[in-house]
């Protein structure tokens, strides 16, 4: 309880100070927000004193965070400036493709990276030495280029799924979503594979190991006992870390395959200066990256309970 006690006052503390970075983001850019709300016309001082008491833009800047933030922990992230209308409704109209988008990725990642790295770390042989080497080439590939060629074979020559677009909720949603998310886990698969491989063949090469097997215990038990156990623990990192990696990397497939989601609505929101949605979305995202890390780190004491906080050595 006091390793997850102090897990979560550290994701709180982490949370407020993104918060902080949000907001001031409006007021590092260059420029200042009435310039961005008028977009450069010129108005009579009734109008922007209008604007300004909308905006509460007289007010000084900690007044405008604390009423912002009081706002978020409401669940209001204010007003569009270019919609008009709440943030919270138009974030969660997109949210449901782009945390569909990033399940779907998630689990290209974990089910098929560490099956081929384990494979290959179980069995060495051409075939794992095969697989490591297509492993490394499509991690050299950047995403938007793999999305741009599965588009071109798997939508365009072979007609096997759509083009572009999210669908309709429901299977169809799905089934569109098939090659984005593949375009998404590609890199990380490659990626998590090749360290699974690492930590099996690393574990497998332990003292401890060698010691069981040659004392006869069968070769599945010892596997599953000692080697993915402890193998587990650097692959565990570095998947949530890559998982975690996706909620930003789904801004580039969005924009490929125009899905609609949160990622496309920054890229758009930040050319037209939509500065309450663009602060919404990016405190989303940092918000999810955190909390992942933050469940990683309490996942650490369900697979080896040495990991403990506040505690000294016998």
């Amino acid at each position: 309880m006091r390793f997850v006690s102090v897990r979560v006052a550290g994701l709180v503390v982490t949370l407020f100070i993104a918060s902080l970075v949000v907001f001031g983001a409006l007021y590092a850019a260059p420029g200042n927000p009435l310039t961005y709300l008028t977009h450069g016309r010129t108005m009579t001082p009734e109008a922007i004193a209008a604007i300004k008491a909308e905006y509460h833009l007289d007010d000084s800047i900690w007044q405008q965070y604390l009423r912002w933030l009081g706002g978020v922990l409401h669940g209001d992230f204010g007003t569009s400036i270019i919609y008009n209308q709440p943030v919270s409704s138009l974030v969660g109209s997109r949210a449901s493709v782009t945390t569909l988008l990033v399940i779907m990725a998630a689990a290209i990642v974990l089910v098929v990276g560490l099956a081929i790295g384990t494979l290959a770390g179980l069995r060495p042989g051409w075939l794992s030495r095969s697989a490591m080497a297509g492993a490394t080439g499509v991690m050299a590939v950047p995403t938007f280029v793999g999305a741009v060629v599965l588009i071109v074979v798997f939508a365009v020559d072979l007609e096997w799924f759509p083009v572009f677009g999210a669908g309709r909720a429901g299977l169809d949603e799905v089934y569109h979503l098939v090659l984005p998310s593949v375009a998404l886990a590609l890199a990380s698969v490659a990626f998590v594979a090749r360290l699974a491989q690492t930590a099996v063949r690393a574990e497998l090469s332990a003292d401890h190991v060698q010691t069981a097997i040659s004392r006869g215990l069968p070769r599945g038990a010892v596997v599953r006992r000692h080697v993915m156990r402890n193998a587990a623990m650097p692959v565990l990192t570095v998947a949530g870390l890559t998982i975690a990696g996706l909620i930003a990397g789904s801004v580039v497939v969005e924009q490929v395959f125009q899905l609609g989601g949160l990622g496309q609505f920054l890229v758009s929101s930040v050319q037209q200066k939509d500065f309450p949605v663009v602060q919404a979305i990016c405190l989303l995202y940092v918000a999810a990256f955190i909390v992942l890390n933050t469940l990683i780190d309490i996942a650490y004491t369900l697979l080896d309970p040495r990991v403990s906080i506040g505690k000294k050595d016998s």
